[in-house]
């Protein structure tokens, strides 16, 4: 007796789906050649940081081993001694230390505006974290400083503070990161000028001390956008006042941008009077660490051509218009090419971080030496 339920041979399809879209997948396209180099690296640089971190501190104590036996040479056996007090000999006094002045506040702001990170390509970024160690670690030590605030800190470059630099600047004093564009900075350095915390009258500054009252300072400051661009020249700084510089790093792709920005903003811009102290014979056109140098030299000599003199690099070939003192080395390209620039700060890291630097007293060694400066790239 035949059932009509009779299961179908094997093989058969007892379904009626549509078949099912199987075309493969489209591959993902291979990175190029560059990339890959800048990943191995990166890769590279990571991997050696625990062997860097050892050389330091082997490094360190084989200086503390030799100031040890340095010491150990000169002092005096105990027969010399004896016969010092039989001869009752007497000493020589000690050489005093110099003493080290504390450096001086002074009522003065500088802010940087990192407002450009999706401007700026990786190695730019790199350059740029650079030079805001060296903004931080020049108006850390000087003499007479700056209140330093660091404004729109955020995206790329933030990341790789927090991550590849290790968070290095939480451990910065005097420096406000912020993540408020330069007109937030602004308005909290104004804030701060109605403070103790304010700074005093000293350096350039102190000729300012008859002049201006005191408990008007809320009034008595200006807030000025340092660009090349603009038509109006800075003749000298003054006290409760807040000056922003511009934190881009894109070989002049951008022209304009910070001038643009302020105007936009109906902010004053002025510009360094390089071109009235001095002859260049390249572009006017500073890294960011070199902007805030020359205004912290200002604020201890009051004399815009001997900070010139100091800060700007020799490769800019910039001579005084009186003649008597000259930067007469050719000016270097102010264009780099990427691979060269990665790999000389690769370089520069390895070396920085086996020597140590100055900078390492603040935590901040690999971040310092993280790239070279790549031409300077900020219109002052």
């Amino acid at each position: 007796m035949s059932s009509s339920s009779a299961e179908p041979p094997l093989g058969d399809d007892v379904t009626s789906e549509a078949p099912l879209n199987t075309a493969p997948e489209q591959p993902e396209p291979p990175m190029s050649k560059n990339k890959l180099k800048k990943l191995r690296r990166d890769q590279k640089w990571e991997e050696g940081r625990e062997r860097r971190k050892e050389l330091r501190k082997v490094k360190a104590k084989e200086k503390k081993e030799r100031k040890r036996a340095a010491q150990n040479n000169h002092a005096p056996s105990d027969s010399t001694s004896e016969k010092r007090k039989a001869n009752a000999e007497p000493e020589a006094p000690a050489a005093k230390k110099p003493k080290i002045s504390k450096p001086v506040q002074l009522p003065v702001s500088f802010v940087i505006d990192c407002n450009f990170d999706d401007l700026m390509r990786d190695n730019e970024r790199t350059s740029l974290a650079s030079q805001l160690t060296r903004s931080y670690s020049e108006n850390h030590k000087a003499p007479f400083k700056s209140h330093l605030f660091v404004s729109s800190f955020g995206g790329l470059l933030k990341q790789r503070f927090d991550t590849v630099l290790a968070g290095h600047h939480h451990s910065w004093k005097g420096v406000k990161f912020l993540e408020g564009d330069f007109e937030v900075a602004a308005s909290e350095a104004a804030d701060l000028m109605k403070t103790d915390r304010r700074g005093r009258l000293a350096g350039a500054f102190q000729k300012f001390e008859d002049e201006l009252d005191t408990e008007a300072t809320s009034t008595s400051g200006e807030i000025v956008y340092l660009t090349s661009d603009s038509s109006e020249t800075l003749t000298e700084l003054k006290p409760y006042s807040t000056y922003i510089i511009g934190g881009i790093v894109d070989k002049n792709r951008h022209k304009g941008i910070c001038y643009k920005r302020a105007m936009d903003r109906g902010v004053r811009t002025a510009k360094l009077p390089i071109g009235d102290y001095m002859r260049m014979a390249s572009r006017f056109v500073l890294a960011t660490n070199h902007v805030v140098e020359i205004m912290l030299r200002w604020l201890e000599m009051g004399d815009w051509a001997k900070a010139f003199v100091e800060v700007i690099p020799q490769r800019k070939g910039g001579v005084l218009k009186d003649g008597m003192t000259s930067l007469d080395k050719a000016p270097e390209a102010t264009t780099h090419n990427e691979e060269a620039d990665s790999e000389a700060a690769e370089k520069d890291q390895e070396e920085n971080a086996i020597q140590g630097n100055d900078v390492d007293k603040l935590g901040v060694t690999e971040l310092a030496a993280e790239a070279p400066e790549q031409g300077e790239e900020h219109p002052p």
